[in-house]
């Protein structure tokens, strides 16, 4: 004969039916809130992609990547500025010297061909003037900088030797630097000088000019 009330065993205790009947519904409670936790946390990933790609698309458009230029010709202009101005402040005789030693014809020349290359070329570079004029002596400067100097001691420009208590000691630098400078007028020279470039103005200036020339010919041909 069947009893009224069964029991039903869970580890170890003695559970009614009623309480039996409960463990499925709570883990089908449990499940859900982990399919709603899941379902959330994927929702926030889309959305923080759709974000991220927002963001890109925004940095891609034309009106943000025109500025692109302008940290090059910042870091391009200054970099060469600075290394003329340190030659010149050290003495024309001194990197002359170092010229001389490397085996250059016409040291002296060739020194202070290299730093009015270095100091007017880096201002032209920052204030976007002549770009493509002046990164072909800048260019060569660099190229020569390679092959006598740099090449021999490989690429990384950064070479950690040893810390000591004086501080850090470092290798000999290579040709990384020469080689981002160089990249760094190419990209100038192709994809232009960006904002508040003078080569801009002097091209309005030209265009202008070239209209006035063809204005007054026209007239004096009618």
């Amino acid at each position: 004969m069947l009893q009224e009330e069964q029991a039903v065993t869970c580890e170890g205790e003695q559970l009614s039916p009623l309480r039996a009947v409960a463990f499925p519904i709570k883990e089908r409670s449990e499940a859900m809130t982990k399919l709603r936790t899941s379902y959330d946390n994927v929702k926030s990933a889309s959305r923080r992609i759709d974000r991220s790609l927002a963001i890109i698309q925004l940095l891609l458009s034309s009106s943000v990547s025109r500025w692109a230029p302008l940290p090059l010709r910042l870091i391009v202009g200054y970099g060469f500025a600075e290394h003329g101005f340190a030659k010149l402040l050290r003495g024309a005789d001194n990197f002359t010297g170092i010229l001389h030693a490397l085996g250059v014809p016409m040291p002296h020349v060739f020194a202070w061909i290299t730093i009015v290359t270095e100091i007017v070329g880096g201002f032209c570079v920052l204030l976007g003037a002549l770009v493509p004029v002046v990164s072909i002596p800048m260019a060569i400067v660099l190229l020569v900088a390679v092959f006598t100097v740099h090449l021999p001691y490989g690429f990384p420009s950064i070479k950690l030797e040893a810390i000591t208590p004086n501080g850090a000691q470092f290798g000999q630098p290579g040709y990384e630097t020469d080689l981002l400078y160089l990249a760094g007028l190419v990209a100038l020279v192709l994809g232009g000088s960006g904002p508040f470039a003078v080569d801009k103005w002097l091209l309005r200036r030209l265009a202008a000019a070239a209209r006035g020339v063809v204005r007054r010919q026209t007239d004096l041909d009618a």
